[in-house]
């Protein structure tokens, strides 16, 4: 399901739709469909709605992945069970998993997927303990695994379990039935309580694992901290000039790489080809930089990730925060923990960004000044709250 525009995610999701934000230099959806492919699922329907052109772009026929990729449009928004009504002709005859576009995770789905068709239920939900089940489904469940409770966003006092689910699903032909065709409907907050109200079975299945579902500048950045965890060596895919520098790994450097003199990565990081870094950098662990990106002396990234193209100024120090394309940071600025900068931004020189701060696409940040709440750009859409 790839149909959201990924509001709480801006300004990264302006110019590509959620499941095309990059991951450690890929679009996080190519890592969910090599997963998939991994476990054995080689037949997979994407329902594109948002800026859908760009992951038929990304994925192409899905024969990169060892995968038959087809995709179905939506003309409007049908939710999350009516964009799987919209694909059943490719769907019926068989028990199917219902996987986010915008959902990185390492769970055995294939397992998932056997514990259904064991268990003979019309739905299996994947669900996972976590520490805030507030934002998501959460569910009560027997020691059959079946279903008792399902409430979706619970408020205080109504949060019965801490089981959420993770938004996969294993669905029986059964579920075609009780979705309405060419209306908005949900699984969490529609098909399920009706269901269970029909006296169908619905169980759960409990996960082991990581999973996000990306769904704010956190957990995207906990994404990429886990499949940069899973970095095993150092790889490098060109030429690399050093000069008495350092490098620690694990790390993945593209081609035409330049590294500086005294300059030091820690691993695990991941450089794209193309990107220069002057003398005395330090890149810590937990990092990514994009293509063709500039980073001059003295600079200090920690645990972030900076997009294609991003140039950064002398003695500047970015700690943990995601920087778009074509972005220009100018000489000692800091840019603080949980900053999302949005693309083709310029802050001029001894800008300080404080934490937990979003900006706008191209807006124009003048020297010296302390940055401390959102900075907007009116010809964009001003909402960050959504889907």
């Amino acid at each position: 399901m790839c149909g959201g525009e990924g509001t709480r995610l801006r300004p990264l999701t302006f110019e590509r739709p959620k499941p095309c934000i990059p991951i450690v230099n890929r679009p996080s959806i190519e890592h969910l469909v090599a997963h998939l492919s991994n476990m054995g699922f080689r037949d997979i329907v994407i329902t594109l709605g948002y800026l859908g052109t760009a992951i038929e772009e990304a994925l192409g026929d899905g024969s990169l992945s060892g995968t038959t990729i087809t995709y179905v449009r939506e003309k409007t928004k049908l939710g999350t069970a009516g964009s799987v009504k919209n694909a059943q002709k490719y769907l019926e005859g068989q028990d199917f998993l219902v996987v986010g576009g915008d959902h990185v995770t390492d769970l055995n789905v294939l397992e998932f997927y056997r514990a259904h068709i064991t268990g003979k239920a019309a739905v299996s939900i994947g669900l996972i303990s976590i520490d805030d089940p507030g934002e998501y489904g959460i569910a009560e469940i027997d020691v059959s695994y079946d279903i008792k409770r399902f409430k979706e966003k619970p408020a205080p006092g109504e949060i019965f379990s801490n089981l959420a689910s993770t938004g996969m699903y294993v669905c029986s032909p059964a579920v075609f039935d009780y979705i309405p065709k060419g209306k908005k409907f949900d699984f969490a907050r529609d098909l399920f309580p009706h269901m269970m109200e029909e006296g169908y079975s619905l169980k759960g299945w409990l996960a082991r694992g990581n999973w996000t579902d990306v769904g704010s500048p956190h957990s995207l950045r906990q994404a990429e901290r886990w499949k940069l965890a899973e970095m095993a060596s150092t790889t490098i895919n060109g030429d690399l000039s050093m000069r008495g520098a350092h490098v620690q790994g694990p790390v993945e450097l593209g081609d035409a790489i330049t590294l500086g003199r005294n300059s030091r990565i820690i691993g695990p990081v991941a450089i794209g080809a193309g990107t220069t870094i002057g003398d005395s950098v330090l890149i810590g662990p937990y990092t990514t930089i994009g293509e063709k990106c500039i980073l001059r002396n003295n600079v200090k990234i920690f645990s972030s990730s900076l997009y294609n193209r991003v140039i950064v100024g002398t003695n500047t120090t970015i700690s943990g925060s995601i920087i778009d394309i074509d972005t220009h940071v100018g000489a000692n600025c800091s840019i603080e923990n949980d900053t999302v900068i949005g693309p083709r931004v310029v802050l001029r020189d001894t800008v300080v960004v404080h934490s937990k701060t979003r900006l706008w696409p191209e807006v124009v940040v003048a020297e010296g000044t302390v940055v401390k709440e959102h900075v907007l750009n009116e010809k964009y859409d001003l909402r960050c709250e959504g889907s």
